[in-house]
């Protein structure tokens, strides 16, 4: 009996790792493949640095001034709290389905009045700090 447990647990073992191993090998593969374009690329192409070409590019314009710009802040404060609210968006549509499993009902309902409180608390911290505001 104990060497029957022994063949069942090893043959289960050897499914589970080869499971693992179809993905090391996709793995493997991908490194390789980036590695041997990156090689043909950088064995392929001219080398020919020139001044021009060494240039900082924008727009087909020639560069005038200094490489530093003043960026407001606000503008990723506002992508930062879209970025939050879209999140919010992916986690209603599975909540949504187990919602509407039976059995679920109210410990899902309480489990998403709460993240939703915490989002409300997010948001009421952003527009008490101001970031709401645009100036």
């Amino acid at each position: 009996m104990w060497e029957r447990t022994v063949d069942v647990a090893a043959q289960f073992a050897a499914d589970y790792f080869q499971s693992y191993s179809v993905v090391g090998l996709l793995a493997v593969v991908g490194v390789l493949f980036v590695a041997v374009a990156f090689g043909a690329g950088r064995l392929l192409r001219p080398v020919v640095p020139t001044p021009e070409k060494l240039l900082t590019y924008e727009c087909g314009v020639d560069p005038v001034g200094e490489g530093w710009a003043h960026t407001q802040v606000r503008y990723y404060v506002y992508a930062f709290l879209y970025v939050i609210f879209a999140v919010d968006s992916i986690f209603l549509f599975p909540w949504a389905t187990v919602f509407a499993a039976p059995g679920y009902g109210a410990a899902t309902l309480v489990e998403m009045f709460i993240f939703l409180g915490f989002l409300a608390v997010g948001l009421l911290y952003a527009y008490k700090k101001g970031v709401l505001t645009w100036t």
